[in-house]
């Protein structure tokens, strides 16, 4: 196995998911956890020569002011995530990935998440856009830089910003570079600001979030000019991932699908900022286009979520179907999902971070990789919405990699 030593930048540095990656990434180098939760450690892919823990280095940008060290005690204390043993354990680790993060930008980040900055990033107010781009971009290879990496992914665990700008969804990208040029016009999100930054430093980019990050036109272009590798958007943990496995049982046996509701609570800060009705726009979106793909048709549908503090980083989602079937007798199915938000999403970035990884490894340096479909919510470039399928085309990437 190669010994070179690969980059994780975090966009969204201190949050949830990141920290509670933070946290695992530290407990599986010094062999303090299991490996429940990772994909990559399923015996089907021992095959592919994946790095191993101890390999990878974490960094990030972050707006609020806070550290890892400080997040994981929260965490423990408020949700009882981590055992408190564990995070003594980690904590020299966490003390050392904080020395990595960096402020990060407020540029089109929407007001919700705008309220949550700390001072250190508002000390850029003042910057252009072109300015904020170039120290973005700094930031990260100073970070490769430091810590003499082969490669860096740049993956995006920010909050939920508002739906993108429709102009920016037509930009091809001359038009694009001459709107960043302007700054003040620019109709690109946060995400794509830093999606961009990470492909002008050579990273690969995974999008963890409803946001749109590499997910436009023009961005689409920039990645192949740029030769980079990157995928999303929003990941699959919890009553999606149940809708992409329910939803094709009831297409196969042609049962019809009357109307399907979602409900869902937690109250972690991803909670906080959904409690917008401009932010939550953006994910109900991502949670409720994938029954319509794979019924065929569009039942009734209706997906709440709301902000419940006491919740902490837990989630409930609780789902009713009503379906018809042989002479036309109504019936229902209602399924319960309980856990914990971080602890269900930290894993399966790890492990898109060590496919990307290996798929940049292998010589493949540019374009989607729409293997990793069954990841998300609303894969880029994805053949199929059904969990089982995208998950068989993970599997077949994998073979493809070992045979050559």
């Amino acid at each position: 196995m190669t010994q070179q030593r690969i980059g994780i930048w975090i966009i969204g540095a201190w949050g949830g998911v990141s920290t509670t990656a933070a946290v695992g990434l530290s407990a599986l180098t010094k062999g303090l956890t299991g490996t429940s939760g990772l994909v990559s450690e399923n015996p089907y892919f021992e095959k592919l020569n994946l790095l191993g823990w101890d390999q990878f280095v974490i960094g990030g940008h972050e707006i609020r002011d806070t550290s890892f060290v400080d997040a994981a005690q929260y965490f423990s204390e408020n949700s009882g995530v981590f055992h408190p043993a564990l995070l003594k354990a980690v904590e020299e680790d966490l003390k050392a990935y904080d020395e990595n993060v960096k402020p990060g930008t407020l540029i089109h980040v929407g007001d919700t998440i705008r309220s949550l900055a700390g001072d250190a990033v508002r000390k850029f107010d003042t910057e252009t856009l072109q300015e904020t781009l170039t120290r973005l971009t700094a930031d990260i290879k100073a970070f490769q830089e430091k810590h003499d990496l082969a490669h860096v992914v740049v993956v995006n665990l920010a909050s939920t910003e508002p739906p993108v700008d429709e102009a920016a969804k037509s930009l091809s990208l001359a038009e694009l570079k001459e709107a960043l040029e302007s700054g003040v016009t620019s109709p690109v999100p946060a995400s794509s600001l830093y999606a961009i930054a990470a492909m002008e430093a050579g990273c690969s980019h995974l999008n963890f979030t409803p946001s749109a990050g590499t997910d436009l036109p023009a961005l689409i272009e920039l990645a192949e000019e740029k030769q980079v590798l990157h995928g999303g958007r929003d990941g699959k943990t919890g009553e999606t991932l149940m809708k992409s496995v329910l939803a094709p049982m009831f297409a196969h046996r042609n049962l019809n699908v009357m109307s399907w509701v979602g409900h869902n609570i937690f109250g972690n800060l991803d909670g906080k900022v959904l409690d917008d009705p401009v932010n939550k726009s953006n994910k109900v979106h991502s949670k409720d286009h994938l029954l319509t793909e794979i019924l065929g048709y569009k039942p009734q549908t209706l997906v709440s979520i709301e902000y419940i503090e006491s919740m902490g980083d837990w989630k409930t989602a609780w789902d009713h179907i009503h379906f018809q079937g042989f002479l036309d007798t109504k019936m229902a199915l209602q399924f319960t999902w309980q856990g914990t938000d971080s602890i269900l999403a930290a894993p399966l970035m790890l492990d898109m971070v060590r496919f990307t990884e290996r798929e940049w490894r292998r010589g493949n340096r540019s374009g989607v990789m729409s293997y990793l479909s069954s990841f998300f919510k609303s894969p880029m470039q994805a053949t199929t919405p059904e969990f089982e399928r995208q998950y068989q085309q993970l599997e077949a990437w994998a073979d493809a990699v070992s045979e050559e």
